[in-house]
């Protein structure tokens, strides 16, 4: 036999369309509709022209200037870059996102893309002899990784008004004592907890368990948790540049914890990958983290659209969801989400369909440039109402 036992039971990430046949306005991915800022653009071509040796050796294999540089970039915003104060080149936190210590570069960890970063959390701190908790519908990846290392599930069903379940979701965890996962905002229903919501239930976790917090979204109206660093050691927060910083194609994402924790991810990351950063991410993601007043504005256009296209929706009989994120979770009364997708299509917009029972009549709708949602609409009202 050619192929190992562990591989028949992989069930592999399905990501969003990714069309070869036509042009299409992409809504479906939940990337951003906005290109990187132009220093970024800059930086990146002028490491290409003035030092193209470099692309001939091996970069920084702790990323330690790119890890400074994310460091100050969540000082100077608070973590959620829509609320965030813009003047001039000054960035400055909304006082609700404050963070009561400052980020140092020992608490950064960064890989390729979160997903990578995931991976390499759930070997470093799940167990195979343990279920670790999760909610029934959110980021679909962690299976596949449970699958991956072959970790027990314990999959939490949600509130009926789409909430995450906390109290059960902590009843469980005391049980199997393998630790929780959830994004927050979480996906695919764009819906968050409070930071106080996670804080109380990190006070009533078992303080020896981890407790990992995907942040991936939070940047469009979340409530970052990284404050709770200061008093949570078994706190793991991840996030990512695909989102609000414009870099789905630079594969960046990074989690932000103690020094303690963020030693033992690297010691996963040595054991497998020493240069899992190259020097174009590395250059790419600095420069981003300099430049973060213009992802700032971006955030909050993405924001501006969202807000709109929500009421858009609700104001033609939709039943969606109140999304703190770049994407909304929507359904129609009478339409299944297959046929909701199909028609979208036919206009030349591509959107997110899940073929999951408990979700499949929802479409995930990512929020794009004013123009794609203007676009958007007319194709709703012409197809779908």
């Amino acid at each position: 036999m050619l192929i190992s036992n562990r591989i028949k039971n992989l069930h592999p990430y399905v990501p969003g369309e990714q069309p070869k046949d036509r042009v299409y306005i992409k809504l479906n991915a939940n990337e951003n509709p906005y290109a990187p800022s132009p220093a970024v653009r800059k930086a990146v071509l002028n490491f290409v022209k003035k030092t193209p040796i470099k692309m001939a050796l091996y970069p920084d294999p702790d990323s330690l200037e790119l890890h400074e540089k994310i460091a100050d970039m969540l000082n100077k915003t608070g973590g959620v870059l829509c609320r965030a104060k813009v003047n001039g080149k000054n960035v400055t936190p909304d006082e609700s996102d404050k963070i009561p210590f400052t980020v140092t570069p020992d608490m950064i960890y960064t890989g390729n893309g979160s997903d990578e970063v995931l991976s390499f959390v759930f070997y470093a701190f799940f167990d195979s002899g343990k279920k670790f908790v999760m909610p029934e519908f959110t980021y679909s990846f962690y299976p596949v990784y449970a699958g991956f290392y072959d970790i027990p599930m314990d999959n939490i069903p949600l509130n009926r008004d789409w909430t995450l379940d906390t109290k059960t979701m902590l009843e469980h965890a005391k049980k199997n004592t393998g630790g929780i996962i959830f994004a927050n905002p979480n996906a695919p229903t764009g819906l968050g907890l409070k930071r106080e919501e996670v804080r109380n239930m990190l006070l009533q976790a078992d303080k020896d368990e981890i407790f990992i917090v995907d942040e991936a979204y939070v940047d469009f109206g979340g409530e970052s948790c990284i404050p709770l660093l200061k008093e949570f050691n078994n706190l793991v927060i991840v996030r990512t540049f695909s989102k609000s910083l414009c870099g789905a194609g630079q594969r960046l994402g990074y989690i932000v914890a103690s020094k303690e924790l963020i030693d033992i991810v690297t010691t996963v990351k040595n054991s497998v990958n020493h240069f899992p950063i190259d020097a174009l991410a590395q250059v790419s993601g600095k420069a981003a983290c300099e430049n973060v007043q213009y992802y700032v504005e971006c955030s909050k256009k993405v924001v501006e659209e969202r807000e709109k296209f929500y009421n858009f929706l609700v104001q033609n009989g939709f039943y969606v969801l109140r999304s703190q994120t770049n994407f909304i979770f929507v359904k129609k009364e009478g339409l299944s989400g297959d046929d909701f997708y199909k028609r979208i299509k036919g206009e030349g917009i591509l959107i997110r369909h899940f073929n999951t029972p408990g979700i499949q009549d929802f479409v995930r709708i990512t929020i794009g440039t004013k123009e794609q949602m203007e676009a958007l609409k007319k194709a709703i009202l012409k197809t779908v109402i």
